[in-house]
């Protein structure tokens, strides 16, 4: 294939990795580079990568502003599904590769490049989630995955190839963490986490302070939802990325949303990780308050079967395929009276549902009622109803005793 790659779209971050890969690219295939750098809500000045991408080899870069179209299109409907990977990762890395991919399809379409490339490693889940989009979208695109190909077998071999090419890049073999950011989260890998007896240092982490410098007095916030969406925090109405991004400040503040987990990759391997999603924890515990209230139960608990199999088509990088749309869309038809308003209590690193109301809530005091219901139920009906539901147990019983 190296003979016949004549132009490349790179997922172009700035870090150690892709970095280096625009100048390998360059040596090994002599192609034209273009890297592409998506602004997800990082919190960095991306303007600093044009200078450094083209100082490194790259004829050109694309740097987008895709915030809205993230939190609208991609996380605000994962969170419409709750979903969460083995019970604790709110798959923030994961939501956003396959727009990235996307993006870089377009790119490649408008620049004619016949070869798109990306920095993740032959061992985890992003070549897979990359890969995935990229054919999902153009099944003839030829791709590049350096880590897969080249010499280098550890980041502190690219770090020491960086250095005698002049290559700038933030990882030093003191502090070697891989680390993805956007609106959603921050990612930690690598160094010490590596072992998974070792606890994270506390200056690794970014967006959520740690539990004991948290306020010693609660925050109470209040989230509006409409049609499963959150669109007001505080009486305050914002556009989907204004809502996450608020979500995260307040979160942040009270020490909500860190994670240290052993996830299951989708190679086959268990990798630890460390995680902060404090707006997403957030946004993720009001969304099944409200729904609570909302939802019919056996509708609740159909759409509680599928979010295992619905996290792990994300966490795979199945975002793109026809099982996970039609997920979607039934989630998203039931979403249709999942509105009202949730009240939290943020404090010391927790998260708690104090309050919620809907003018489409199912709850109603005067039959749940422990005082006088005026007879809206029958508590005499609940007998004939435990009778016919324990029939089979009592067969078995008598099965038993003959």
């Amino acid at each position: 294939m190296k003979n016949s790659v004549k132009k490349v779209v790179l997922a172009y971050s700035g870090g150690l990795d892709t970095s280096v890969i625009i100048t390998w690219l360059i040596e090994n295939y002599g192609c034209e580079v273009v890297a592409f750098a998506a602004d997800l809500g990082q919190g960095e000045e991306l303007a600093p990568l044009k200078e450094k991408a083209i100082k490194t080899g790259a004829s050109k870069i694309y740097i987008e502003d895709l915030q809205l179209e993230f939190v609208k299109d991609y996380v605000f409907p994962m969170l419409r599904a709750n979903a969460v990977y083995e019970g604790s990762y709110l798959l923030g890395t994961s939501i956003a590769r396959p727009l990235i991919a996307k993006k870089q399809i377009e790119i490649a379409g408008k620049e004619g490049a016949d070869a798109v490339s990306h920095g993740a490693t032959g061992k985890g889940n992003d070549q897979v989630r990359f890969e995935l989009t990229y054919y999902a979208l153009n099944p003839d695109i030829k791709i590049i995955a350096p880590w897969r190909e080249w010499e280098f077998t550890s980041r502190q071999s690219l770090i020491d190839y960086a250095e005698k090419r002049g290559i700038p890049v933030t990882a030093t073999k003191s502090k070697p963490f891989s680390t993805d950011r956007n609106l959603l989260h921050i990612s930690y890998e690598g160094g010490i986490l590596e072992d998974p007896w070792m606890e994270s240092t506390e200056d690794m982490y970014t967006m959520a302070v740690p539990v004991e410098k948290a306020p010693d007095k609660p925050t109470y916030i209040e989230i509006e939802y409409e049609n499963g969406n959150p669109t007001t925090i505080d009486g305050r109405k914002m556009s989907p990325a204004g809502v996450l991004s608020m979500a995260n400040r307040l979160g942040g503040e009270n020490g909500i949303g860190r994670v240290d987990l052993v996830e299951n990759r989708y190679v086959g391997m268990k990798s630890r990780g460390v995680y902060e999603t404090p707006g997403g924890t957030i946004l993720h515990a009001a969304h099944r308050a409200i729904e609570s209230i909302t939802l019919d139960r056996e509708v609740l608990h159909l759409r509680d079967s599928i979010i295992p199999r619905y996290a792990e088509l994300v966490y795979y990088g199945y975002w793109f395929a026809p099982e996970r749309e039609i997920m979607q869309g039934m989630i998203d038809d039931i979403q249709k009276n999942v509105s009202g308003k949730v009240r939290l209590k943020l404090y010391k690193g927790n998260c708690q549902v104090v309050g919620r109301k809907s003018s489409r809530s199912l709850y109603r005091p005067d039959i749940a009622t422990f005082e006088d219901d005026k007879g809206l139920y029958n508590q005499k009906d609940a007998e004939g109803f435990i009778k016919l539901n324990a029939l089979r147990l009592r067969i078995r019983a008598m099965m038993g005793k003959r």
